[in-house]
């Protein structure tokens, strides 16, 4: 059998409801808030600001960064290297004054010795000339011209003092080895090439500078942005410290409610006192790249940038990024240019396995002339007097007429030939060179496929930070909605200072996540930029080809 129901008795009419009332706390002395704490960084004034837009960054760091000085002068040297080596086509003048006295005994009658029997020749001589080699077809030429005045006591003399003059024309031209190609014009060559190879590692240096400037300033941003919100934040805490101060004051609400929110506080100007730090670290780090030294009273400056993270909902194209890589990145066109040095060296040592046939030659133009000394020829009767040539009769300048006649002359030819039997050490080297080809060819195929990584790995953090943006906004967006609501309900007794400030932090949160992502997106652009060596042209900089 069911048990039967209860009773439920019901309240008579004449007994009155009371309705709850809220509890009464004792007056309290209102406290006073406690102070904001030191937001001041340590060396840097408030009263010295550098305002800075990215475009200023990059510009100072191009006029001052020291890795980006010590490139430049990489190039520079570079730059004097090639001039040093062409400096062996450069010509040179030669000049050879000379004196000489010389007394010697003779031993022949016919020597025209003095009765001392001594013949004594004094020469003064002045002799210049010009040596060259060719910057093409490997020759060289020498020209020179010597001119002499000598004066003599000999008696077999017909011409004393007299003038003698010679000038000539050297030249070897090499025929087959060294003709298409020498050592020098080898080195010449590859040096150029070096001097190339020294500006691609100036842009990848820029490149490098500019990327970590972007990165610095970006950082900078959020973390004065993430010290604003964590200010507002505190701020929000002080303001519900002093709601509740006044409460507590009334009899409002529990003494403990102020334990609570003193907490919340302190939490929170720690994770200002953070922030702040956090500032310094980023501000310190891009003036890193900005001056050239640690004396520059800019350190003691309070960096503010003008800029604000960019954003574009547009996807990045994979395609376009990986043809920009592989027609403007700095390291494979360092590797083709190595590619060209080895083709340098490959033309070099083949060229020294061949036979060494050099055509040589030499012209030369001589004149004489001087002061006639007459002799006596006995074997006639009457004797009569002896005379050289009228020609030959005269001074400096007849001794140049008849040197530049060209009735008097040497012209030589001849062909230099050297045939190596084995030529162990040119074969090496060209089996060398070949070898160092194979290599390089492996380095181009492993540096192309870092290149795709690294392409690849840059255009997906772009395209994850973009994603990112869009669910931080939408996160953000909801986190006020959220606190908006939660202050309703707070201003209506229907939620807790708890819950209040669980919502507070939440949107704190959301609105570093959405600087986040969005400093994170402008950060994976740089990067993109820099894997595809488009930041020269990104932030308008032009980079002057070195003088060959």
């Amino acid at each position: 059998m069911a048990n039967p129901s209860p009773e439920v008795t019901q309240p008579s009419e004449t007994t009155p409801i009371q309705e709850p009332r809220e509890p009464v706390f004792p007056t309290i002395e209102r406290k006073p808030l406690p102070p904001m704490p030191n937001m001041t960084r340590l060396g840097v004034t408030s009263d010295n600001t550098l305002t800075l837009s990215l475009n200023d960054a990059v510009k100072r760091a191009l006029q001052n960064n020291n890795n980006i000085e010590m490139a430049r002068d990489d190039v520079r040297f570079a730059e004097t290297q090639l001039r040093s080596l062409e400096g062996v086509y450069d010509p040179i003048f030669s000049i050879t004054p000379q004196y000489d006295k010389r007394i010697a005994p003779q031993q022949n009658r016919f020597s025209g010795s003095t009765s001392a029997g001594t013949t004594s020749n004094t020469t003064y001589s002045f002799n210049p000339g010009v040596t060259k080699l060719f910057s093409r077809g490997g020759g060289s030429y020498d020209l020179t011209f010597t001119n002499s005045k000598t004066i003599s006591d000999s008696t077999a003399n017909i011409l004393n003092p007299f003038y003698a003059g010679n000038f000539g024309l050297t030249f070897t031209q090499p025929l087959l080895r060294n003709r298409s190609i020498d050592n020098s014009r080898r080195q010449i060559r590859i040096q150029k090439k070096r001097l190339e190879q020294s500006d691609a590692d100036f842009r990848l240096r820029t490149i490098d500078v500019i990327s970590r400037v972007q990165q610095a300033y970006w950082e900078m941003v959020f973390a004065l942005r993430d010290q604003q919100n964590q200010l507002e934040n505190l701020n929000l805490s002080r303001e519900n410290l002093r709601n509740v101060e006044a409460q507590i004051s009334a009899g409002a609400k529990a003494p403990l409610e102020r334990a609570e929110v003193q907490t919340e506080l302190a939490n929170r100007e720690s994770a200002l006192l953070l922030a702040v730090q956090n500032v310094s670290v980023a501000e310190n780090n891009l003036k890193q790249l900005l001056f050239k030294d640690s004396t520059a009273p800019e350190w003691s400056a309070q960096v503010t940038p003008t800029d604000s993270p960019k954003f574009d909902t547009s996807p990045v194209n994979l395609t376009e990024a990986l043809k920009e890589a592989r027609d403007n990145r700095p390291e494979l066109r360092r590797l083709r240019l190595d590619n060209d040095i080895n083709s340098i060296d490959l033309q070099f040592y083949r060229n020294q396995t061949r036979p060494q046939v050099d055509l040589t030659g030499t012209v030369a133009l001589t004149g004489l002339a001087g002061t006639a000394v007459p002799r006596i020829d006995p074997t006639t009767d009457p004797p009569t007097t002896l005379l050289p040539p009228d020609n030959l009769i005269g001074g400096q300048g007849q001794m140049l007429s008849n040197l530049f006649s060209g009735n008097t002359r040497n012209v030589v030819l001849g062909v230099a030939i050297q045939l190596p039997l084995r030529n162990r050490t040119a074969k090496a080297n060209l089996a060398g060179a070949q070898i160092q080809k194979e290599r390089l060819e492996a380095s181009v195929r492993s540096q192309d496929q870092l290149i795709e990584v690294d392409v690849r790995n840059s255009a997906q953090a772009v395209e994850t930070s973009r994603l990112r943006v869009l669910s931080a906004r939408e996160a953000r967006s909801n986190a006020e909605l959220q606190l908006e609501g939660e202050q309703r309900l707070y201003q209506v007794g229907r939620s807790t200072t708890f819950l209040l400030f669980q919502r507070q932090n939440a949107l704190t949160n959301a609105r570093n996540a959405e600087l986040r992502a969005e400093t994170d997106y402008n950060k994976a652009l740089a990067d993109l930029q820099r894997a595809t060596s488009s930041t020269l042209r990104a932030n308008n900089v032009v980079v002057e080809n070195p003088t060959p």
